[in-house]
């Protein structure tokens, strides 16, 4: 059966002045599929991550080279509307940052941004977006509460919800469960095996015993390159490089 590819990366670089950060990454992600990037720290891999919505862009003197199509299209065109791009490729970051408002205006706060106004509207979307986040049976009875009250991982599970809520297409997610107890984390984790049926995920993670849990296809990064991209259980298993087999076996990292 052909993959049906989501984002592509075509020689992708990223400069920080003049700091090679990434070195001419191509990568196949496929649709309705989690992908894990491993690596040890300051490898690349989420660097790269915020390649596919163009974040980089956001921190100073940083310079991309190459493509990254999406649905075949390149992404770094200078037509490009970022904003929309970045609604269609959510991030979920290593902290959860909720906004200082109620659960139910952390989540309709992006659809208020992209012109939703009628609150019946807006009552469904806070509603199916917490039920797709494994959340409403906790918060559902009250949504005017103040989300900085809610833990730890129901606040990673609020920010997820605050994501869907903009109807993304692809979800990324930069080290979303190093913050979190082992309880919340494995909440998080089955909530990312559920949201993949509907979800193209790109997962950064630190541990490697979760990208092994949870993701269909591994990346491992080393000093700024790929050094190997495979199906997860064969680079667990059968690595072909010596690196990713060392790092694997903890060896180094």
């Amino acid at each position: 059966m052909e993959r049906k590819i989501k984002i592509k990366s075509r020689d992708v670089s990223v400069f920080y002045k003049d700091f090679k950060a990434l070195h001419e990454i191509n990568i196949n992600i496929e649709v309705n599929k989690v992908t894990a990037l491993i690596g040890p720290s300051g490898c690349g891999k989420s660097t790269f991550l915020r390649t596919l919505n163009r974040l980089n862009e956001l921190i100073e003197d940083t310079t991309t080279q190459g493509q990254v199509y999406i649905d075949e299209h390149p992404i770094y065109n200078k037509d490009t509307d970022v904003v929309a791009l970045r609604q269609r490729v959510g991030m979920v970051f290593q902290k959860p940052s909720v906004f200082p408002m109620s659960i139910y205006e952390n989540v309709a706060y992006g659809p208020r941004i992209h012109g939703i106004k009628n609150r019946e509207q807006l009552d469904e979307i806070v509603e199916n977006s917490l039920k797709a986040a494994n959340l409403w049976a906790e918060v559902g009875n009250r949504l005017n509460s103040p989300a900085a009250r809610l833990s730890g991982g129901q606040q990673q599970r609020l920010v997820i919800a605050r994501v869907l809520a903009v109807e993304p297409q692809v979800i990324l997610m930069d080290e979303p469960a190093s913050a979190l107890d082992p309880i919340s984390t494995a909440r998080l984790e089955e909530l990312i095996g559920e949201l993949k049926k509907d979800y193209t995920i790109v997962i950064v993670t630190h541990n490697m015993q979760q990208a092994a849990r949870i993701s269909d296809y591994t990346g491992f990064f080393l000093n700024g390159e790929l050094v190997e991209f495979s199906i997860t259980d064969e680079i667990f298993v059968n690595p072909r490089d010596k690196r990713t087999e060392d790092y694997i076996t903890g060896r180094f990292g």
